[in-house]
């Protein structure tokens, strides 16, 4: 007798998966946090309760990068098209509005656990060679809670037999209450920002001195409509760069930090966006500036397989901060 059943037949019960996949919920002491398997992304993160980043719901899909891991690149390639190694490369243009290849190529992807605790999780997924980006890529991105808040590592291997160019990035969005952000304030320890074209290309750098963009010292976020590349970073002694969003009615901080490999913060308040406009502050660790792949950068260049320097290991993340107001 053949069985002709199958796991779709109408008697055979099913539970719809969440759109962004299997949720990975994370706990360790008073945070709180779920990882995706779609995109490896970041979901939500809580401190006793109250949330450091502006979410979406697990019955949505994330919008406008929330949460997402950029990976093999941040921010926008202009036109998809770029010369590495002597070889003209041509990405499919997935910001379709201004026509450029956007945010690296695994933000959809399904990501497996590579391993699991009740305060971490790693989840691996594997680039193949495809049409302008010709390498192989074993990507894996770590989320642990500890005392001190969410610790992230974004880790890339060349598993080809030439050098492979390498950015990456991440797309959280801050929060210090409800908004908007424009009462928050903003510190920003960067001394240049970049300048951009009409379509959010780089053209040029100037100091933020004497600008609406100096946060240099923490201010209000007031009008400043934000969607800038910011760096020249200044460090602390272990060569970590703090960003920090803070409401000075309660005095409940979220900071982000960055690593060594951290040259650039991109910060954006959505305004462009009116369901979620100046609702939250995205803040964006970057290896490097968008365009990078054409402009060559702070470009990361991975090493042939099994060669010294095959791997790039990027660390950055979260952390709670409540004062009296």
């Amino acid at each position: 007798m053949t069985d002709t059943s199958s796991p779709t037949s109408p008697t055979t019960p099913t539970t719809p998966a969440p759109p962004s996949g299997e949720q990975h919920r994370l706990e360790h002491g008073d945070y709180r946090a779920v990882v995706t398997e779609a995109g490896a992304g970041l979901r939500v993160l809580e401190h006793r309760g109250r949330p450091l980043v502006d979410g979406y719901a697990e019955d949505e899909q994330a919008s406008g990068g929330r949460g997402q891991v950029l990976m093999p690149w941040p921010n926008r390639i202009r036109d998809g098209r770029y010369t590495f190694d002597g070889d003209d490369q041509q990405l499919p243009l997935t910001e379709v509005a201004r026509g450029h290849a956007s945010h690296g190529l695994v933000r959809w992807a399904s990501w497996t656990v590579r391993e699991r605790a009740a305060d971490a999780v790693t989840l691996g997924c594997r680039v193949p060679s495809q049409p302008g980006y010709p390498w192989v890529l074993d990507l894996e991105v770590t989320w642990a809670l500890t005392d001190d808040g969410l610790h992230v590592t974004q880790r890339a291997t060349n598993r080809s037999g030439r050098p492979a160019p390498y950015a990456c990035g991440a797309h959280p969005y801050l929060v210090v209450g409800d908004g908007p952000v424009d009462g928050w304030e903003l510190s920003l320890p960067a001394a240049t920002r970049a300048t951009t074209d009409e379509r959010l290309i780089p053209v040029g750098r100037e100091p933020v001195t004497g600008t609406a963009y100096d946060f240099t010292t923490a201010r209000a976020v007031g009008d400043v409509e934000l969607n800038d590349a910011f760096t020249d970073l200044g460090r602390r002694d272990d060569d970590t760069v703090e960003v920090v969003v803070r409401d000075p009615a309660t005095g409940r901080g979220t900071v982000m930090w960055g690593g060594p490999a951290v040259r650039w913060f991109q910060l954006y308040t959505a305004d462009d966006r009116p369901a979620t406009a100046r609702r939250s502050l995205a803040c964006e660790p970057m290896t490097a500036n968008a365009n990078a792949f054409a402009t060559g950068e702070d470009l990361l260049v991975l090493a042939p397989a099994g060669e010294p320097g095959d791997t790039a290991s990027v660390t950055w993340g979260l952390r709670a901060v409540d004062e009296p107001a």
